[in-house]
C-alpha cells in the first residue's frame, strides 16, 4: 500500500464549490498562505465563507478536476481580518445579515466584532438601520450559530451524522454536548432515530464500560423503543431478553441473561418500565405505553356503558330524520345512527362503497337536532379535508384539533388535555385505522365529561405506523358497540375499483376492466420496465387520454428501497415530470435533489414550521408527518425554501430539509387517509416478501376515486391476494377492555 505524506495548509475559505448538508462533505477554495489557490475537499461541517483554517491531509490528483488536498482533519478559526469578518457574516449565516450590512458591522467593530456579537449585541444599535430588537435578534443567532458550529465538530470527529445538529440544538441547546458526554444513548430516542451501534460507538470512544448498568439499561429500552414503530405495546420478556443479549454481546463481551433480567428490574424499580402477566405473557412495557394502554381501557369501558335518556321520543325524531333522508338508509345505518344518538361510544366501519359518509351524515344531523357541539377530525390533514368536503363541516387533524406543540425538551405536548378539555359535546373521528394508542390517550384525555365519540374506520386498512392496533383490539374485545356495513350501494356496484378491493379482501384476485372501466392493469415483471411504464403512464398516457393533470396522479408502492419502490421510482418521475431547467433552481440534500416545482413530503411532525395561508394571510405552526405539497422557491442566499401546502405556505431552512422527500411515488402506508384522483400502483418482482401481504393491496386499491392502474407482475398480486398474514403485534388492548379481563391476573408483579 502507498505510504501518504502527510502535510499542513493555513488558509482562507474564499469559496464553498460544493457543500452537502446532511453528512458535512465539501469542496473548498481556498486562499492558502503564500498566496496560492487550493482546492481542499472532505467533511468541513457548517464552514462559512472567511474562515480561516488549518488543514492536515495529502495531495491527490482528480482525473477531472487535477491537483486537489484531500483532508484528513481541519481546525478552524474565526477570521480576524476586517475583510474576512465581513464575508464571514454576509455569507447568509445569520438571516438578515447581507453583504452590505455584514461589511459595515466589520468596519465599525473590525477585530472586537465576534465579541460584540457573543456578549454586548445592542452595541450594533450604533450601525444606522439597526433597531435594539434587530440588534438582539443578531446576537441570538450568531450565538447560536456558534454553538452548533461547535456541535457540528464534535458529531464530525465521533463519525456521528452532522444531519443530527439541528435536532440536538433543539431540544438540548448549549448543554448538547455535555449530555451526549454523560449518556451518549440518548441518541437511540426515536426523536433522533440513531441506530443503537452508533450510540454504542460513542459510548466506547468515551471509555463507558462494556459492562457499564447505562450500558445494560439502553440496551433494554432500545429493543422496547424500536419495536413501537413495528407496532408493539410490549414485547414478552423472553424475547426481550433474548434480543437484549444479542444487542450488547460481542467479540469483547458476552452478555448473559442474569444481566438483563436485573437491568429489567432495575428499570421497573425506577418506574420506568412496567412488567406485568397479561394475554397470556409475561409483558414488559415502556412505563408511557402501559400507561396509554391501561388508560384508553378504562376509559373506553365507561363510555361504552354510557347511555343516554331524554325527555321526549328519540323514536320519532329518528324517524322523521331518516323519512326526510335524500337516500334512503339501510337496517345497518339506521341501526348505527340510532346507536350514535343513544350510547356514549359507537364504532362504525366498513368497506368502501358501504355507506360510511352517509351515515356519518346522518349522525351529524341527528346531533344537530340534538342540540349537541360536534367536532370532526382525522389523523392527517389530507383526510381531514376529504371529511369537510364530504360532510360540509369543517374538519381538523387530531394535532390541530388538540392544539399540538413543543414542551420543554422538544417533547410532543397537546394544550387541549384533561384540564383543557375540548369544547364541545360529540367528536366524530375519521379513519381511525390510522390512530395510534399514543394519540387516542390525548383525544380521549381532551374530551370533555360526557362527551360522546363516533370512531369510523375500516378495519381491513393497514394498522397504524405507531404502537397497538386500537380499531381491531377494541371492535375485537366485543365490549364496544359496533355497526359492520356490509352492503355495497348500487351506484358503487359500477365501480370496478370498488369490486375489485372487496374482492380482494375476499381472497380473490382483481379482474381488469374492460375499456371505459376504472381498474386496468399493465402486467410488468422487472423493476426497470415497471418504472418506465409508470413514469410513461404519468407523464403522457393518462394525461393525454383522462385529461389528468400530473398533480392528480399518485404512484404508490409498498415499498422504499427495493424493486420498484419509492426510491427509484422517485427519481425517474422527477426526471420525467419535473426536469431540470435554467429557470428553475435546486438544492441538493442527501439522496435528494429538491427542484422548484417539485411533488414532497413531510416526514416527521413539527409544530414550529410558521405558515401563512394563501388569501387571507392567517398565520399558523405545525406541518405534519405525511403533508404532501410543492417546492414553491428556493432562495440560496437565504438558505431556505418555500413550499405550499394546499393552501398554506411554509418556509423551510436548510437545515429542515431532512423532514422533506419527494413525493411523487409515497408509501402505501403513507398514502393511508388520503384519497387521489387517480393511483399508479407499482408491483414488480423482487419487492420484499413482508410487504407484499392483502391488506396492504386492498389499501391501495381503495385510495384511488377514478383511476387504477396496477403495473406489475401477476405473480406479485396473487402473492399478495393469497397473503392474509397481517403481522402479530403485541398488544393487550383488547384483552383489558373484555368484561372477563377483570379476573384476569394482570398486574402482578413478577
Amino acid at each position: 500500500m502507498e505510504e501518504r505524506e502527510y502535510v499542513l495548509i493555513r488558509g482562507t475559505v474564499e469559496q464553498i464549490v460544493f457543500y452537502n448538508q446532511e453528512n458535512g462533505y465539501a469542496v473548498l477554495r481556498l486562499a492558502a498562505e503564500g498566496g496560492a489557490e487550493v482546492t481542499a475537499t472532505g467533511a468541513f461541517p457548517n464552514i462559512g465563507l472567511g474562515e480561516e483554517v488549518i488543514l492536515t491531509g495529502f495531495w491527490v490528483t482528480h482525473p477531472s478536476y487535477g491537483e486537489q488536498f484531500q483532508t484528513a482533519a481541519f481546525e478552524r478559526r474565526l477570521p480576524s481580518s476586517t475583510r474576512g469578518i465581513a464575508e464571514y457574516l454576509g455569507s447568509g449565516l445569520i438571516r438578515g445579515v447581507g453583504p452590505r450590512l455584514a461589511s459595515r458591522i466589520a468596519e465599525k467593530f473590525g477585530e472586537e466584532t465576534f465579541d460584540v456579537l457573543t456578549h454586548e449585541p445592542e452595541r450594533l444599535t450604533e450601525i444606522r438601520g439597526i433597531t435594539e430588537k434587530k440588534a438582539r435578534e443578531i446576537g441570538r443567532q450568531f450565538v447560536e450559530q456558534s454553538e452548533m458550529r461547535l456541535l457540528m465538530d464534535f458529531l464530525n470527529e465521533h463519525g456521528l451524522p452532522v444531519a443530527l445538529t439541528p435536532l440536538l440544538y433543539k431540544r438540548l441547546h448549549d448543554s448538547a454536548i455535555d449530555a451526549l458526554c454523560e449518556n451518549p444513548y440518548l441518541l437511540c430516542d426515536p426523536y433522533y432515530d440513531v441506530d443503537f451501534k452508533l450510540a454504542d460507538g460513542l459510548a466506547m470512544e468515551l471509555g463507558l464500560s462494556l459492562l457499564s448498568d447505562e450500558r445494560a439499561d439502553a440496551g433494554v429500552t432500545y429493543p422496547l423503543t424500536f419495536n413501537l414503530d413495528n407496532g408493539h405495546t410490549f414485547i414478552p420478556v423472553e424475547k426481550l431478553v433474548h434480543a437484549v443479549c444479542t444487542l450488547l454481546s460481542d467479540d469483547d463481551v458476552v452478555f448473559d441473561e442474569d444481566r438483563a433480567l436485573a437491568s429489567i428490574e432495575r428499570l421497573a424499580a425506577a418506574g420506568k418500565l412496567v412488567r406485568e402477566y397479561i394475554a397470556g405473557r409475561d409483558a414488559v412495557y415502556l412505563r408511557g405505553m402501559h400507561d396509554a394502554e391501561a388508560y384508553l381501557a378504562e376509559m373506553l369501558g365507561h363510555m361504552a356503558e354510557r347511555n343516554y335518556e331524554y325527555d321526549f321520543d328519540v323514536d320519532e325524531l329518528l324517524g322523521a330524520l331518516m323519512e326526510s333522508a335524500e337516500f334512503p338508509y339501510s337496517d345497518k345505518q339506521k341501526q348505527a345512527i340510532a346507536c350514535a344518538a343513544r350510547n356514549g361510544l359507537v364504532i362504525l366501519t366498513g368497506g368502501p362503497g358501504t355507506g360510511k359518509t352517509t351515515t356519518v351524515r346522518g349522525i351529524l344531523q341527528v346531533f344537530e337536532a340534538l342540540g349537541l357541539q360536534t367536532l370532526l377530525a382525522a389523523p392527517t390533514g389530507r383526510a381531514a379535508k376529504r371529511l369537510s368536503d364530504l360532510t360540509g363541516m369543517e374538519a381538523k387533524t387530531i394535532h390541530r384539533l388538540l392544539e399540538a406543540g413543543f414542551a420543554a425538551g422538544g417533547r410532543t405536548a397537546f394544550a387541549r388535555n384533561l384540564t383543557n378539555p375540548l369544547e364541545c359535546d360529540a367528536v366524530i373521528l375519521d379513519e381511525v385505522s390510522m390512530v395510534d394508542i399514543v394519540l387516542m390517550q390525548a383525544l380521549i384525555e381532551a374530551l370533555p365529561y360526557g362527551a360522546r365519540l363516533v370512531l369510523v374506520g375500516d378495519a381491513d386498512q393497514l394498522p397504524p405506523v405507531g404502537p397497538g392496533n386500537f380499531l381491531r383490539d377494541v371492535i375485537a374485545s366485543h365490549r364496544v358497540p359496533t355497526i359492520g356495513l356490509t352492503e355495497i350501494f348500487r351506484q358503487a356496484q359500477q365501480s370496478d375499483i370498488v369490486m375489485n378491493a372487496h374482492a380482494v379482501n375476499a381472497g380473490q384476485m382483481p379482474v381488469p376492466s374492460r375499456a371505459e372501466g376504472d381498474f386496468f392493469w399493465l402486467k410488468r415483471s422487472d423493476p426497470a420496465s415497471v418504472i418506465e411504464t409508470v413514469a410513461q403512464l404519468c407523464a403522457s398516457r393518462l394525461p393525454s387520454h383522462y385529461g389528468l393533470l400530473p398533480s392528480q396522479i399518485q404512484v404508490l408502492s409498498p415499498a422504499r428501497r427495493q424493486g420498484s419502490g419509492t426510491f427509484a421510482l422517485n427519481r425517474r418521475l422527477q426526471e420525467a415530470l419535473n426536469p431540470p431547467s435554467e429557470s428553475k433552481l435546486e438544492k441538493r440534500f442527501g439522496d435528494w435533489v429538491f427542484r422548484e416545482g417539485d411533488r414532497v413530503m413531510q416526514v416527521r411532525n413539527n409544530y414550529d414550521i410558521v405558515w401563512e395561508r394563501m388569501g387571507d394571510g392567517e398565520q399558523g405552526t405545525g406541518v405534519f408527518n405525511g403533508d404532501v405539497g410543492e417546492i414553491l422557491q428556493i432562495f440560496p442566499q437565504q438558505e431556505c425554501m418555500t413550499v405550499r401546502f394546499d393552501d398554506r405556505i411554509a418556509t423551510y431552512t436548510y437545515d429542515m430539509l431532512g423532514e422533506l422527500e419527494l413525493a411523487y411515488a409515497v408509501t402505501v402506508h403513507k398514502s393511508q387517509g388520503s384519497e387521489f384522483d387517480a393511483v399508479v400502483l407499482a408491483l414488480s418482482d423482487g419487492l420484499p416478501r413482508r410487504l407484499l401481504t392483502r391488506n396492504i393491496l386492498y389499501t391501495a386499491i381503495t385510495r384511488a376515486k377514478q383511476l387504477l392502474v396496477i403495473v406489475g407482475s401477476q405473480n406479485t398480486v396473487a402473492y399478495m391476494v393469497d397473503n392474509n398474514q397481517k403481522g402479530r403485534r403485541y398488544s393487550a388492548l383488547g384483552v383489558r377492555l373484555r368484561t372477563d379481563a377483570r379476573q384476569e391476573p394482570s398486574g402482578q408483579p413478577l
